[in-house]
């Protein structure tokens, strides 16, 4: 199996994606740490700020030494040049607020996973005929639900996952499963401003245990 292939397989299976970038590289890898010890295989670091590629060159490294089959992808990845950048820093897949073409067009060229966010069906049907298998509907909390139960029936061949504003909470969480996701994205709900604060990794060890159960629960 290819590492697409892997990636495609692992995310669905995970049922969910966690994101998430700050500027210091020591906060940046022990997040990852405490990601990993909740049983996260793999983590999108979200390209948000001047540290973000020099950080992730770094993050790499600790997955290939010490975390162990942890697929490292990367966000908010807007232009050609940012996406051959985080390639070439061993990026395992790349995602996109929007439907940028040229970063299709890198990614394919190296053989990688791209996944763009979309927000209308035109922008899906465009992903689609661009090779997209994977969409990110952005912003989830705008969007809803519904709006993916209005439209998924068009898109048989998609898988799709939310992001922005997913709660951590069954109802939520359940209400988008049922809609027809593969896997939620989740940022700032689940890696709270708060607990970064306060580098409290533990806390993230947990509520990302709890958001593993309970993506299971809503799943069987």
């Amino acid at each position: 199996m290819n590492k697409k292939s892997e990636i495609l397989k692992l995310i669905p299976e995970q049922g969910i994606l966690p994101l998430y970038f700050h500027k210091d590289l020591e906060v940046s890898i022990n997040v990852l740490k405490a990601l990993f010890a909740a049983g996260i295989k793999t983590v999108e670091y979200t390209n948000r700020g001047e540290a973000a590629l020099k950080n992730f060159t770094e993050m790499r490294k600790v997955c290939d030494t010490e975390l162990k089959g942890m697929y490292l992808g990367v966000g908010t990845i807007k232009n050609a040049a940012s996406a051959q950048a985080f390639i070439d820093a061993g990026a395992d897949y790349i995602i996109s607020p929007g439907l940028a073409e040229d970063v299709v067009k890198t990614a394919d060229k190296n053989d990688m996973l791209w996944v763009p966010g979309c927000m209308t069906p035109s922008e899906i049907i465009r992903a689609e005929q661009l090779g997209a298998v994977m969409i990110k509907l952005f912003p989830g909390n705008i969007l809803g639900p519904g709006f993916l139960s209005a439209i998924k029936e068009l898109f048989p061949g998609l898988l799709f996952m939310p992001t922005g504003g997913v709660e951590l909470d069954k109802e939520n969480i359940g209400s988008w499963f049922k809609a027809g996701v593969c896997a939620v994205g989740m940022g700032s709900k689940l890696i709270t401003k708060k607990v970064l604060e306060e580098k409290n990794y533990t806390q993230i060890t947990e509520q990302t245990k709890q958001a593993l159960e309970i993506i299971q629960s809503v799943k069987n």
